[in-house]
Formats: structure tokens, C-alpha cells, sequence
């Protein structure tokens, strides 16, 4: 059920999207990189941080409000967070990711 209605809402995270980086470390850590954002259908992982998505919601403007748990780099614990993912402005392709403050933390594309 959820699955349909994310696909409704225009944001399918079947296939991985990501920056550069995001890309390219998909499958696991293959270059150092300081600057990286990759988001599956399950987890958004930065270069200091990895979340792991508990809840989607698809709201009526055609983003998504993610609920996810965080493990930062060098910290104990996991924070509960929310981030906002919809398509860019600039380009339908690309996704835009914001975190609960507003701050824009990346814009992703569909991994080739």
C-alpha cells in the first residue's frame, strides 16, 4: 500500500538517487568523499551520518516527509529526525532533500 502511494505522489525510491558521490558509494564505501548524499527507498546516508527511514508520508503537493533515525559520525545514540524530499524546481529529475529546519542538505539524481 505504501509503495503505491509514494509512486502516486511522483517520488519513486525504487532505484537509488544520489549526487556524485552517493552514486558511486551505492554499494558500499568505494571513494572518500567529504561531500556525499544517497537516497534509497529505505535510508538517506550522508558522508557523516546514515538514516534509516521509519515512516513516508506523501503529502498533497507531491513531496515527501520522511521520519527517520540518525547515527552520526562519532556520536552515540540515534536522533529521530524528519526531512522533506521533492523534485527540484530547476529540474523534475532531480530531487531536493531538506531537513526539518529548511536547510536544503542536497539535490540527488537517479543513480545510472
Amino acid at each position: 500500500m505504501a509503495a503505491s502511494q509514494v509512486a502516486a505522489a511522483g517520488i519513486d525510491l525504487s532505484k537509488p538517487y544520489g549526487d556524485k558521490y552517493g552514486c558511486i558509494n551505492r554499494n558500499g564505501q568505494e571513494v572518500a568523499a567529504d561531500q556525499m548524499l544517497l537516497l534509497t527507498d529505505t535510508d538517506l546516508i550522508t558522508a557523516a551520518s546514515a538514516c534509516t527511514f521509519s515512516d513516508k508520508q506523501a503529502q498533497a503537493d507531491g513531496s515527501l516527509v520522511v521520519t527517520a533515525t540518525c547515527e552520526a559520525e562519532g556520536e552515540e545514540g540515534q536522533e529521530p529526525t524528519k526531512f522533506t524530499i521533492k523534485r527540484s524546481a530547476k529540474n523534475a529529475k532531480k530531487l531536493v532533500v531538506t531537513d526539518e529546519d529548511g536547510n536544503v542538505m542536497g539535490e540527488v539524481s537517479r543513480c545510472k
